[in-house]
């Protein structure tokens, strides 16, 4: 008999609100209304990666750190496979586009899906408003000690709505588009990663690239609409 396929635990709900963005290269700010959702409290493992896709990508890296080396479009993929395993109606529906631009996001949905760039800075803030939710060295692994490794989840503090490792360890996928005018059809990834200085492991801090981009310090987060 084969064992079940693991499915994330427990949640964190994220109440309704307001956030308000700020893009540092335009020295644009908007506000985005958020609903309320449920929010992974840390990034999805390598451990749940594998038992859903089958296998994680080649690293060093023990089960229980956030799985990274995975596109974007294997994020939306994971998600909607994580749906189907979990019998909950996917959010994503998939076409054959190589950018991912003809992805749709099904929001009322039940299923697993990534956060909109909104909703992660906003649970990233946890009603805060300065650089982070906490201090540094307490709440993120980054260059400063992380030894040059990636380190498994929730071993930082928490933010107040118990979210941990948003800031530091790896860089998370977004949904949002990032600015299509000028990038086209890259996508937002937001947090820093085990390697960032100080500067790139804020709240605020935005970074984008190709939905079919993979590194070693980005991974990404799960969410549930309400």
């Amino acid at each position: 008999m084969t064992n079940p396929t693991p499915l994330p635990g427990p949640m964190a709900a994220i109440p309704a609100g307001k956030i308000l963005l700020r893009d540092e290269g335009t020295r644009t700010n908007w506000t985005a209304e958020v609903r309320a959702l449920l929010l992974a409290p840390h990034p999805v493992t390598r451990e749940l990666y594998a038992a859903v896709m089958g296998e994680a990508p080649a690293s060093p890296a023990g089960p229980r750190t956030p799985v990274t080396g995975v596109s974007w479009l294997d994020a939306v993929r994971f998600c909607n496979l994580l749906s189907e395993t979990a019998g909950l109606e996917p959010c994503y529906s998939l076409g054959d586009d190589p950018d991912g631009l003809d992805v749709v996001c099904h929001w009322e949905a039940g299923g697993y899906r990534l956060p909109s760039e909104a909703e992660w800075e906003y649970a990233c803030r946890a009603g805060t408003s300065g650089v982070r939710y906490g201090e540094l060295d307490e709440i993120a692994w980054y260059r400063g000690n992380s030894g040059g490794v990636v380190h498994d989840v929730g071993t930082r503090a928490p933010n107040a709505w118990g979210l941990h490792d948003m800031i530091g360890n790896v860089w998370e996928w977004c949904w949002d588009v990032y600015d299509p005018a000028v990038y086209g059809p890259y996508r937002v990834f937001r947090g820093g990663g085990w390697y960032e200085p100080p500067r790139g492991c804020r709240a605020s801090c935005r970074r984008r690239s190709h939905p079919t981009f993979r590194i070693d310090d980005l991974g990404f987060r799960l969410a549930r609409s309400l």
